[in-house]
């Protein structure tokens, strides 16, 4: 993979690399995914997330394991992130065993101030190419705020709120994440991000326990798609993180396909939902989300 911020504009860079198998087999093995189920000839939804990441040196990774520089880069020196929520638009699958262009760029900044202090928004535009064309464009958005900013944290669940491992449905199943999962996940989305693997450094964020991804759970949102054969090309696929999942725990992908909007919810060992999506027709095409 290389990168490339000089040809492009002030405050973009591009990541080029093939799309090979291996990333995609080892997120397989992470998700419980059969390697050879929609794994033929293009990434299953939402995969790409494992492919064409930033690797900035060592040097550039703030106290948080966030790197200082690129895109997104804190909005000011000191400030914690969290993962809010984002929207994908999908206009063709990514192919196996051809290179990839993906170009991110910070699209909007906006300061508020809620009841935990001041906040900054920040939303990131990442677009990727294939053969010349605009494949995917995969919008997120972070949400800064001071370090002694106190936010309420929800308790860890205790053991006993795991329920035992029912029949899977067709409009749900299960997911068991622990420390081990949240370690592999952040290594191959090469996230560095501490409230993931270092309890002591997310007790000190004000997390009693360790933070599950919110991309993870995204994916789990979009492999309950994948599951029922529903297609994201052409759509919106648009999800929030609504509470933190926190501690090892089992967690539940749940669904109604029968509404228009496809919703999926991810419910952690309490019956909280922590994660919500929602997938549409999609509003613009690619040439016209990149004005």
């Amino acid at each position: 993979m290389t990168a490339d911020s000089g040809a492009l504009d002030t405050g973009a860079y591009a990541y080029t690399g093939m799309i090979t198998r291996e990333p995609a087999e080892a997120l397989a093995g992470l998700l419980g995914v059969e390697v050879s189920d929609g794994l033929s000839a293009t990434l299953p939804p939402l995969w790409h997330w494992v492919y064409l990441r930033a690797r900035p040196p060592q040097s550039e990774l703030g106290l948080d394991g966030h790197p200082t520089r690129g895109v997104p880069a804190p909005p000011g020196p000191g400030l914690r992130r969290m993962y809010a929520g984002g929207r994908l638009t999908t206009y063709a699958p990514l192919r196996f065993d051809e290179p990839a262009k993906r170009t991110a760029r910070v699209v909007a900044t906006v300061d508020k101030h809620g009841t935990s202090g001041p906040l900054t928004f920040v939303t990131t535009r990442e677009t990727i190419e294939q053969a010349g064309e605009i494949s995917i464009v995969d919008e997120f958005d972070a949400v800064y705020r001071p370090a002694e900013s106190v936010l309420t944290r929800p308790g860890v669940p205790p053991a006993t709120a795991t329920p035992p491992k029912d029949e899977p449905s067709d409009d749900s199943f299960t997911f068991d994440v622990d420390p081990v999962v949240l370690f592999r996940f952040s290594a191959l989305t090469y996230n560095a991000h501490r409230i993931h693997y270092d309890l002591d450094y997310a007790k000190s964020e004000g997390y009693p326990a360790l933070v599950v991804h919110g991309p993870l759970q995204t994916l789990l949102m979009a492999d309950m798609l994948r599951r029922h054969g529903v297609s994201v090309v052409g759509r919106e696929f648009a999800y929030r993180l609504v509470a933190p999942a926190l501690g090892a725990q089992r967690l539940t992908v749940v669904t109604n396909l029968d509404q228009p909007e496809l919703p999926v919810q991810v419910r952690d060992a309490q019956g909280r939902v922590t994660a919500t999506s929602t997938t549409n027709t999609v509003p613009a095409t690619a040439t016209e989300l990149q004005r």
